[in-house]
């Protein structure tokens, strides 16, 4: 079967928090080749002879960033119809096409880009046919009218059962007040969907599936002459397309306090502002820094603080999501209605104090030693390491970033932590969203 998964957020933030390699029982860190095929597609390649299989994932600078403001949805609606017809099969018929190759065909969407993966065995004959199926998704979907109407209404079902659920409402609430008109403040709405047609879709497809606007990354049984008619294979018929408007920098954050009411009781709270993206200066003192503030579990000082002292939420603490623009810095915690303004408090005062003083000589030993000894503990696929891979690719970080990742985890100082964050982190700029608690009386 088909298997989608749509803006999946814990897969992005594994991606910035890990890096990966080889298997860790090789101890080895992969070769990343780097290259651009005759039809002008980017490529990153790993061989890995140690099972004959292929894991392949193209992405597309075709993520919701790029949904025309009052269509939003437009972008993940196209990514979900993208591999359910094409000219040549119906959708129960390229379902079985697949399986009967036992290929594993994926796919997501988030604020940067779409993606289309897939797994098979790495015998040619079996490889070149998934490739040419591929290929056929790509360059031959046709978006059934009637699988539009029907998709359509399960966006639509499945939205309107979220914004009932006050964590989703937070979610919302702090992104439109952190990026106001900026394209990652677009959301999808039952309005925004209603607004969309087939047509639509036919016209995002061919404007942002195209070779231009593609990365393809490529790792496991073959070896760098096969990597490259593998992806010739893939993508020479795609249409060479233009290559993509940049995407506007995020406007500086601006103050902000948004109350929703709820009848939950606990309260859902939101602190943060836009801070990072993929290739930001600041990426590893902000990366440790906020390991010892809020990222790593049981021994940081939101948790210490809100939970272990006071005993104000059992869920807290922060992370940073890096995208190609700022992405967000978020202090996230659940407490009891009648208390969220006492966490709250708290929360901003453990911030400040971080800011202020930065970590302690043994916070930042043990975030180090958390960080780079839990690196080689996840090198152990090739479908975690195609993950990586492909990021990198995509955002076009440096082939060595994995190989540099743990020493420059290590490399931090205390100083350069308190610095990022004392910069990036303004308290006079910080969102904060409040959603429920009403039922706690």
């Amino acid at each position: 079967m088909i298997q989608r998964t749509l803006r999946t957020r814990a897969f992005t933030v594994l991606l910035f928090f890990v890096a990966t390699a080889f298997s860790p029982l090789a101890l080895a860190l992969p070769t990343i080749e780097r290259f651009t095929t005759a039809s002008g597609v980017r490529v990153d390649f790993v061989a890995n002879r140690d099972l004959p299989l292929i894991d392949v994932v193209i992405s597309f600078d075709a993520g919701s960033a790029r949904d025309p403001a009052g269509k939003e949805g437009l972008a993940a609606l196209t990514r979900r119809l993208l591999d359910t017809s094409t000219r040549v099969h119906d959708e129960q018929g390229l379902s079985e096409a697949f399986a009967d190759l036992a290929v594993s065909l994926s796919g997501s969407v988030d604020e940067d880009r779409a993606t289309v993966a897939w797994r098979s065995l790495s015998e040619p004959s079996v490889r070149d046919a998934a490739a040419d199926l591929v290929a056929e998704v790509l360059t031959q979907a046709i978006f059934s009218p009637a699988v539009f109407v029907r998709e359509r209404a399960n966006a639509k079902a499945a939205l309107k059962d979220a914004l009932t659920r006050p964590n989703v409402l937070a979610e919302r609430a702090f992104t439109t007040a952190i990026y106001r008109d900026h394209p990652y403040g677009r959301l999808t709405t039952p309005e925004s969907l209603d607004r969309l047609d087939r047509n639509d879709l036919v016209a995002f497809h061919r404007t942002h599936y195209t070779r231009a606007r593609a990365h393809v990354a490529i790792v496991g049984d073959l070896d760098r002459a096969q990597a490259e008619q593998l992806a010739e294979r893939i993508m020479a018929k795609l249409p060479a397309g233009e290559t993509p408007e940049p995407l506007v920098p995020v406007a500086p954050a601006q103050a902000n306090d948004v109350r929703i009411a709820h009848p939950a009781q606990q309260a859902h709270l939101r602190l943060g502002l836009a801070v990072m993206t993929r290739d930001d200066p600041d990426y590893f003192p902000l990366l440790v820094g906020n390991h010892v503030l809020g990222g790593g579990g049981f021994s940081s000082r939101l948790v210490e603080e809100i939970r272990e002292k006071r005993g104000y939420a059992y869920s807290v603490g922060s992370y940073l999501e890096p995208r190609r623009q700022a992405g967000p810095f978020v202090i996230a915690l659940q407490t009891r209605g009648q208390q969220a303004e006492e966490a709250l408090a708290l929360a901003r005062e453990t911030l400040a104090r971080f800011r202020e003083q930065g970590p302690t000589d043994e916070e930042l030993r043990r975030a180090q030693d958390n960080i780079a000894r839990g690196f080689g503990l996840r090198l152990d696929s090739n479908r975690k390491l195609i993950g990586y891979v492909s990021m990198m690719g995509y955002y076009n970080l440096p082939t060595d970033w994995l190989e540099r990742y743990p020493q420059a985890v290590r490399a931090v100082t205390g100083q350069q932590v308190q610095d990022a964050f004392s910069r990036r982190i303004d308290p006079a700029r910080l969102v904060t969203v409040r959603v429920g608690g009403d039922g706690d009386r």
